[in-house]
């Protein structure tokens, strides 16, 4: 299964338009295993690299996309479970610079990435087709948790791709 283009907003549409099969979690697993290679094999003095002035080093950019991930599996499991309520968005700039991803070790950050994955895919796993479809507001946007799904998914290809391109060249 694939979310239409009215499951999401349009901003979305750049994340899921790169993943190239409907197989979401098969894509998030082989995303899980090809970047823990890739993670694992970034070292520590690395890991604080900028490509340019006022960019993220490598350590907030894993950050972020661990505090995306995270925000949008919550958002996931609210909808699936049939939250009414409109749910919060989030700066990416305020939480990078409040979070003060430069100052831990790269090695947790890791760790962490796995253990987040890992939990998201099993909570993704336990969900019906009817929650699949289930759709919720999120940051004054319709979405359903199937489209959540691929937006982490396609969130995370477009900073695999900078990581590489502009940091590991």
């Amino acid at each position: 299964m694939r979310p239409s283009k009215n499951d999401y907003a349009e901003y979305y549409h750049k994340y899921i338009q790169e993943l190239k099969n409907d197989n979401i979690l098969g894509i998030l697993e082989e995303q899980l295993n090809s970047n823990l290679e890739l993670f694992n094999s970034i070292s520590e003095e690395k890991a604080n690299y900028r490509y340019a002035e006022g960019k993220w080093s490598i350590k907030e950019l894993l950050g972020h996309m661990l505090d995306t991930e995270r925000i949008f599996a919550y958002r996931a499991l609210c909808i699936a479970r049939g939250e009414k309520q409109q749910l919060p968005g989030m700066d990416q700039d305020d939480y990078v610079k409040e979070a003060d991803f430069d100052k831990r070790q790269f090695t947790d950050m890791v760790k962490e990435y796995e253990l987040v994955r890992k939990s998201n895919l099993q909570l993704f796993r336990s969900f019906s087709e009817q929650e699949l479809n289930r759709r919720g507001s999120a940051n004054n946007n319709e979405v359903t948790v199937l489209a959540i799904m691929f937006i982490i998914a396609g969130h995370e290809l477009h900073h695999i791709k900078v990581l590489k391109e502009k940091y590991l060249g």
